[in-house]
């Protein structure tokens, strides 16, 4: 009931009379007023007058269960939510929770982590308040072949999400999202899996939404939404749209089993798109030209020699704006 009532007030700016609140959830005045004042605990400014009823004057920018869920429009993605204070690393916790019966789409949330994970188990730097920390699981029946083409539907989404909001940027194949030539989006994509069947996909985001500075070994390289347009982002909103996008790309993709759908956007919108790079493999460095992505999301690379074939999880894309991952 609180996430729908909070969710009336956003609504309108008009008052909603408490009476018309209690006859539509059928409970009593006081069941009301104790919503109302829960959600004033939590920082919402909430105007109430006699005979008028309630009016929302202004919503905090917190990462709670109702906040998100009063303004989420998907229909799977992120209805289940398990939110933190702090948490040593939100895709460990989401693979804790899908080994435990967490339904497909449940969204793991924390203000901050401690244990942060970045690829290949780099740490980042992940301030209270400030960004977005989070994990999703997925259970789809698909081919686990098929999973690294999430990361890129991942990345699509917080590229829609940066766009709605009037902001440029561009993608790093496969798990990075630039603006202004530093990071400013990391992804990363765990998978719990038999031969032949996936049991969970975990797809961790972080974004760097209210910043306004980085520590000194990171300024070189990331950047934040709030320090490119000098506004501060209401955090929730942010999730709500990049979740929107990303339901809307997975529901594609489950149905296509390929990327085709998306590959001339996501080409248009790679920032080493016919560029120089280069490749890092365990045991190997080669360079050549990026030709973006096929069909299934693999990047094409050029080289002298012919094109090559470079699968993600596998190497490391360098070369890009002097920006390493």
């Amino acid at each position: 009931m609180k996430e729908a009532i909070l969710q009336m007030l956003k609504s309108g700016t008009d008052f909603i009379s408490g009476q018309d609140l209690c006859e539509y959830f059928k409970v009593s005045r006081t069941a009301v007023w104790k919503v109302i004042n829960q959600l004033k605990e939590e920082g919402y400014e909430i105007e109430a007058v006699n005979r008028k009823g309630y009016r929302l004057v202004s919503s905090p920018d917190i990462l709670s269960e109702s906040e998100i869920l009063s303004g989420l429009s998907t229909e799977v993605l992120g209805k289940k939510i398990y939110r933190y204070d702090c948490i040593g690393s939100t895709n460990d916790q989401a693979r804790m929770l899908a080994e435990n019966g967490a339904p497909d789409g449940s969204l793991v949330i924390a203000e901050t982590q401690d244990r942060g994970k970045g690829r290949r188990g780099r740490g980042f730097f992940a301030p209270p308040g400030s960004g977005i920390w989070m994990s999703l699981i997925l259970k789809p029946e698909i081919p686990p072949v098929e999973a690294s083409m999430i990361t890129l539907l991942g990345a699509m989404a917080v590229l829609d999400m940066l766009e709605s909001y009037g902001l440029s940027g561009g993608i790093k194949w496969p798990n990075d999202l630039v603006a202004d030539k530093k990071k400013i989006t990391g992804i990363l994509t765990e998978m719990s899996a038999g031969p032949d069947q996936i049991n969970y996909i975990v797809l961790g985001i972080g974004i760097n939404v209210n910043m306004k500075d980085f520590p000194e070994e990171l300024r070189a390289n990331a950047i934040s939404m709030a320090m490119i347009s000098g506004k501060t982002y209401h955090r929730a909103e942010v999730i709500q749209r990049v979740m929107k996008s990303l339901e809307k790309y997975y529901r594609m993709f489950l149905d296509s089993g390929n990327l085709a759908f998306m590959k001339e956007k996501y080409n248009e919108r790679l920032v080493h798109m016919n560029k120089e790079i280069s490749v890092h493999e365990i045991r190997r460095v080669w360079k050549g030209v990026s030709r973006g992505i096929n069909d299934i999301g693999e990047l094409i690379v050029s080289t002298d020699a012919g094109d090559t074939i470079v699968r993600s999880g596998e190497v490391s894309i360098r070369g890009v704006y002097g920006y390493a991952e």
